[in-house]
């Protein structure tokens, strides 16, 4: 079934129809009673379709060079999920960039949630992305990822209709016609929107370029930097909504390096570079690494320098070796921009608990990094800038902001 001839929006439909065609068949069915018109692919791999669609799973599959038949010989469950998660995304953001679809609905269990978060995450953050799944509590980063999905408990398995889960599915299906059919906010200014990023140790820094970029005429976006900050930051970055990047606290590298929980993933600190939008970074938070409660730190870290931040959550201060390898990736990184950038080095320490007298100070650790940095850029088209001020100093976080308006040339 095509979308109706008279609907002004079309939601994609992704489901496993070998074992929940019944399902999508009633939220297309609710979706159509919305006036929404409607695209069902199929991304089954194991049995023969139990509703009709409007891309087979070998259509599916074709978008990314996948053999549905080798998948279904292989008989590697978790393998053919991986190979039509990646098709179902390039699936929807092809479909996203023709116009011909403006949301994505689905609903299922872990393997089809994979899948259909993929394909949600392919599309820019503001697209509607509504998701009916088991897995709808706990840790749901993987399939939220740095944009808007949204996850709604299934509440029972998504195995056949029944009282509970019809109202379910009508419900989501009538979040989804609400959403895509809503007009979108008109705000006043049209200011350039920059991301900036910040964690407590360097709220002053980033409330101060914050308040200061706003007066010249900038709309700042504050990510907090928890893994999912960094990610959403770079999203938006990909997406093409930002006009600039202040990345001031980049400490989710660190977790990412020492095996913290607040990584934002190998990948930080390249969707600026990559996307030719203008960056000023810094080493906000570069001391050091997240975990939970005290309890939960690793017991390989006993005799490391930890710090209680809260009951909720233990710092670890990073080591001289850890440090010289954040500096030569952050290099690396910044080298491959091809857009204009800059790093700023706070020689006074890169967190208010880095400063002296504090319990994270420690030159040997920041004379490592700033070495590894120095050496790194030798020869680069980054712009290196030493201050010998804390991040939080308010002469700092001037400098920044000097820095990215001369990149954004908006003026004051």
């Amino acid at each position: 079934m095509s979308p109706s001839a008279t609907a002004e929006r079309t939601v994609l439909l992704i489901g496993t129809l070998d074992t929940k065609g019944e399902e999508f068949a009633f939220l297309r069915d609710r979706l159509e009673s919305a006036d929404v018109g409607v695209l069902l692919a199929d991304v089954g791999t194991l049995e023969l379709p139990a509703a009709t669609a409007d891309f087979t799973r070998e259509q599916v599959a074709a978008e990314s060079g996948v053999d549905v038949e080798a998948l279904r010989a292989g008989g590697d469950r978790g393998s053919a999920i991986s190979a039509m998660a990646g098709a179902a995304a390039a699936l929807a953001r092809r479909l996203y960039d023709e116009g011909l679809i403006h949301g994505v609905l689905s609903a299922g269990g872990s393997g089809n949630t994979a899948i259909a978060t993929a394909a949600m995450q392919a599309l820019p953050v503001g697209v509607p992305k509504l998701m009916v799944s088991t897995m709808a509590a706990g840790d749901t980063s993987d399939y939220v990822g740095g944009v808007d999905v949204t996850m709604m408990a299934s509440v029972t398995d998504v195995a056949g209709l029944n009282s509970i889960s019809a109202r379910i599915l009508a419900n989501a299906a009538a979040a989804m016609a609400g959403m895509v059919t809503a007009p979108e906010p008109k705000l006043e200014g049209g200011r350039p929107l920059v991301g900036a990023t910040m964690f407590g140790v360097t709220t002053p820094c980033v409330t101060a370029a914050r308040e200061e970029l706003e007066r010249r005429g900038y709309e700042v976006l504050v990510f907090h930097a928890t893994g999912t900050g960094g990610k959403a930051m770079e999203a938006l970055v990909e997406g093409g909504l930002l006009a600039g990047v202040l990345d001031v606290t980049t400490t989710e590298l660190c977790d990412d390096l020492v095996g913290g929980v607040l990584s934002a993933g190998p990948a930080r600190l390249e969707a600026a570079g990559r996307a030719g939008v203008p960056q000023v970074v810094s080493l906000g938070a570069l001391d050091m690494v997240n975990f939970g409660a005290r309890e939960t730190v690793p017991p390989r870290f006993e005799d490391r320098n930890l710090y209680v931040h809260n009951p909720s959550v233990t710092l670890m201060r990073t080591t001289p070796e850890e440090c010289a390898e954040l500096g030569r990736r952050i290099a690396r990184k910044l080298s491959a921009a091809t857009g204009p950038v800059s790093l700023f080095v706070p020689l006074g320490g890169v967190s208010m608990i880095d400063a002296e007298g504090q319990p994270f100070h420690d030159p040997e650790a920041d004379a490592a990094l700033f070495e590894a940095l120095r050496d790194g850029l030798e020869g680069s088209s980054v712009e290196l800038i030493e201050m010998d001020n804390n991040v939080n100093d308010d002469p700092f976080a001037v400098a920044l902001v000097d820095k990215l308006d001369s990149y954004l040339g908006t003026g004051r």
